[in-house]
């Protein structure tokens, strides 16, 4: 990643290093040294703000969260589970360039097929989309925001 671009979240205390080319950024859940993608910057601001803003605990935070959808072996950027290890919130990350589209839900609700969360967060840093997900109906409602911490777990 050449320029650090500033994202649309509050101010988060990163740790970056450069080591050549590549600058790195530590991961406060994985508690190492990642190269600083586009997608993990804003991975990065997306734990953060969790944290920081959001009062979501650490230990109830994961990141690149595996699950298997059709057979197939696949990451969930972020996912958020209750007190009781109920998987809570699911959030796609993508670099900034990439839009927030229809394609973008659809993965998303592939994921929430198998851990059938309450709440869908995709963001690419700049734009945010939050979702309440209907458990009986599967209808997806738009959130203005997403609730804090007390309210999600």
């Amino acid at each position: 990643m050449s320029e650090i671009q500033p994202l649309n979240f509050p101010k988060a205390d990163l740790r970056l290093k450069r080591k050549d080319s590549d600058v790195y950024v530590w991961c406060i859940l994985r508690k190492k040294e990642l190269i600083c993608t586009p997608e993990e910057w804003v991975r990065q601001h997306v734990i953060h703000f969790l944290i920081n803003d959001k009062n979501i605990p650490e230990g109830l935070i994961a990141s690149e969260y595996s699950l298997e959808y059709n057979g197939l072996a696949k990451r969930a950027d972020i996912v958020v589970f209750d007190r009781s290890q109920k998987p809570v919130l699911i959030v796609e990350c993508k670099a900034t360039t990439v839009p927030i589209t229809e394609k973008t839900l659809q993965q998303i609700a592939q994921y929430n097929f198998k851990l059938n969360v309450d709440y869908l967060f995709l963001t690419n840093g700049l734009e945010h989309v939050f979702c309440s997900v209907d458990k009986e109906t599967g209808k997806v409602m738009y959130l203005r925001d997403l609730p804090d911490g007390s309210s999600l777990l």
